[in-house]
């Protein structure tokens, strides 16, 4: 018996070691986010988009730097959990046999999604500061900066992870085949939202390609297996 063979009978041996459940984090980054969101809108009303009325954008941090300041913590807070799911994710796809870019591509994806949306957070909760929110020309950029981070780039980055997930769970059918095509479909809406940078009215597609693509990530993280089925093992290789 070679080295080779050795090391190999070694790792079957050894426990995998799953990490933390990734249903648990991807609910606990949602809940985080939604909270945010829903906190924003609650105690300050629902902001306006930063390319429009500038002199709103100034009116809202001013009398709501409260409402930013809290929601701006949860934001933070939700890219924490974020990042571990990537990280989990990807090793999980790695012990499940996935050795294409798929799992290095959704570590990347998750991994960047986290830092735009903890960015964006830390911007908003610059906003929410009296000496910043004092200078119109300031507040705008600032809230420019929020918007895309925490839209744009996050939300295409998110759809890294989505498909980084989605692409090899459907070729080694380590997912019901209608979940992986829907998260396919969720990372293909997640790309697309970067034509907002060109056309800003499609702005609202950036809450729903997030939203579903982290209600995605939790159904994933119940459905998506510890161990690979004897029968899929034989399938076309690795992905």
């Amino acid at each position: 018996m070679n080295d080779y063979s050795s090391e190999r009978m070694v790792r079957s041996r050894a426990p995998q070691q799953g990490g933390p459940p990734l249903w648990l984090l991807g609910g606990i980054t949602l809940g985080l986010l939604a909270c945010g969101v829903a906190l924003l809108a609650a105690l300050g009303g629902i902001p306006p988009l930063p390319y429009e009325d500038p002199a709103a954008v100034l009116d809202y941090f001013r009398a709501h730097s409260a409402a930013a300041q809290v929601s701006a913590v949860f934001v933070f807070a939700s890219s924490v959990p974020l990042t571990i799911y990537a990280a989990t994710a990807s090793a999980r796809l790695r012990q499940l046999g996935v050795t294409a870019p798929g799992a290095t591509i959704a570590l990347a994806g998750g991994v960047l999604a986290a830092g735009g949306l903890g960015l964006s957070g830390l911007l908003l909760w610059t906003l929410s500061r009296p000496e910043v929110n004092a200078g119109g020309a300031l507040v705008n950029a600032l809230y420019y900066l929020t918007f895309l981070t925490g839209g744009v780039a996050h939300v295409v980055m998110l759809g890294l992870l989505t498909a980084g997930l989605a692409v090899p769970a459907l070729i080694l059918r380590l997912l019901p085949r209608a979940l992986a095509w829907t998260g396919l479909g969720i990372a293909v809406a997640a790309e697309l939202t970067t034509a907002v940078l060109i056309w800003p009215p499609i702005a609202p597609l950036l809450p729903v390609a997030r939203f579903a693509a982290l209600i995605w990530l939790v159904v994933v993280g119940v459905m998506l297996p510890e161990r690979r089925a004897r029968q899929n093992e034989t399938l076309g290789g690795p992905a």
